[in-house]
């Protein structure tokens, strides 16, 4: 196919120029006939380039269909796709596990086909089962006690923290040089902000990598059994006790996050500063004394000063443990990363749910742009996750987004609505009424709970359970 304007030599100069490059390059016309196809992505294809040029891709690639192909999708909807993980068969029945970025081509603003360059993750992929299996094997047995008890290690870097806010880029660059060090730690930021991926990040960044990550939430467990699960049993303390090493022992040379701190009870806040003062713990019913390296990065989603004013946090504990303060804004503070996180989700849902979603409509943008989000980052990436699950084509519209964010009432026809089942109505009802509680208390959980007249542990367990904590 000749470009107009384009004589045969040039063709060919274009044609060996691109088939120079250390990429694979696909190319079809607007009928879905393959035009270009360079020796990189027979490879990868794990095919010969006759075998696909001159042929509908559908026909090269029978395991692939309109929904699923990237190019032919690029040429329905004349939008790029970037970055999108893509599995498929070759006409030998071998699996091809790719990355690609596919663009329409136009001429004189009409669309004449598509191309794709795409990398290959197969192989990359096979290794890293390998590696994990070597593991597994090499992996002595306090090693994997070890891992058991991490709950999964931190797995997350600050390179995977999305953001173009400049007071948030310049918290991510505190958060590197504070790494290096074993001062304690003191975050702030509402629920769903990302604290956890923050001290994920911090632990990965820091000397302790290899060791522990342990986190927990105080508000998570009830009281009584807190000071058991941070500082361990001796056996004969209580009926039934054991010994047992505590998260402390646990997290020894690691990391301890422990998250909503200022939910843990008065008398174990000071067992813990007395930790943080000389680095020794006793098991509860214990005399023993075990001495502990861990660091201590502690979270709350409500401010120090709040904390201190309600007497749910010690002011001794505070500040020692406020060495070093992070304190991550929220999402309505931060509207230009509103778009540059939908994105984001939008491609972890596609890859997740095998979808090939080009587009969020104009109007979902504004009403995302104007939405206050108390539920912060963890809501945005739930609203795009309940609008894939219920979307059929490539565009995410209005019809999509949950009511709540929309501010739309279900349009009144005369007609009485089909009666909901009365579990489906209670939980609705519920769900609405704790958004609507975060939301008026710009996500402080335990005024939420008061608004709600609920106790705070009661909010928490029902937060969790709708997967907004």
């Amino acid at each position: 196919m000749l470009l107009n304007g384009t004589d045969k030599k040039e063709m060919e100069m274009i044609q060996a120029i691109l088939g120079t490059i250390d990429e694979g390059i696909h190319a079809v016309d607007a009928n879905g006939i393959t035009v270009f196809y360079n020796h990189v992505a027979a490879k990868h294809d794990a095919v010969e380039r006759e075998e696909v040029l001159g042929k509908h891709l559908l026909e090269a690639f029978p395991s692939l269909s309109p929904a699923t192909s990237t190019l032919m999708k690029v040429i329905q909807t004349g939008e790029p796709i970037y970055n999108q993980h893509q599995s498929y068969y070759n006409i030998r029945g071998t699996l091809i596990d790719m990355v690609n970025t596919t663009l329409p081509i136009k001429v004189d603003g009409e669309l004449v086909g598509a191309v794709e360059i795409a990398k290959d993750l197969t192989k990359v992929k096979q290794l890293s089962e390998k590696l994990i299996d070597l593991q597994a094997k090499v992996e002595t047995g306090q090693r994997k006690k070890k891992a058991a008890t991490t709950q999964a290690g931190a797995k997350y870097h600050v390179t995977d923290i999305i953001t173009n806010d400049a007071a948030f880029e310049q918290l991510k660059k505190k958060a590197l040089k504070v790494a290096a060090t074993s001062s304690p730690i003191l975050i702030y930021g509402e629920t769903g902000t990302g604290k956890e991926l923050l001290v994920q990040s911090i632990h990965n960044a820091s000397p302790r990598q290899s060791e522990a990550f342990i986190a927990q939430n105080c508000a998570a467990i009830p009281s009584s059994l807190l000071e058991g699960i941070l500082f361990g049993t001796a056996k004969g303390s209580y009926t039934g006790a054991v010994d047992r090493p505590g998260l402390f022992e646990l997290a020894d040379g690691g990391t301890l996050f422990l998250d909503e701190i200022n939910s843990m009870p008065l008398d174990i806040q000071a067992k813990l500063l007395r930790v943080l003062e000389n680095g020794v713990i006793r098991r509860v019913g214990g005399t023993k004394e075990h001495e502990v390296n861990v660091r201590i990065i502690a979270a709350m989603n409500e401010p120090a000063e709040v904390c201190l004013r309600e007497k749910t946090l010690r002011s001794d504990l505070y500040y020692r443990l406020n060495v070093i303060n992070l304190q991550i804004p929220p999402l309505r503070n931060r509207k230009g990363d509103i778009p540059l996180l939908t994105d984001h989700f939008v491609q972890k849902y596609n890859f997740l749910f095998g979808k090939l979603v080009t587009k969020v409509a104009e109007e979902v943008k504004a009403i995302f742009n104007r939405y206050n989000w108390p539920g912060n980052v963890r809501e945005l990436e739930h609203a795009i996750e309940s609008a894939m699950n219920v979307m059929d084509g490539d565009i995410i519209t209005l019809d999509h987004i949950p009511l709540h964010i929309t501010g739309e009432a279900p349009p009144e026809n005369g007609s009485a609505a089909p009666l909901q089942p009365l579990r489906q109505a209670l939980m609705e009802t519920e769900e609405n009424l704790i958004r609507q509680a975060l939301a008026e208390t710009g996500g402080n959980i335990q005024k939420a709970a008061k608004l709600l007249e609920i106790p705070r542990q009661t909010l928490q367990y029902k937060l969790t359970k709708l997967g907004l904590s």
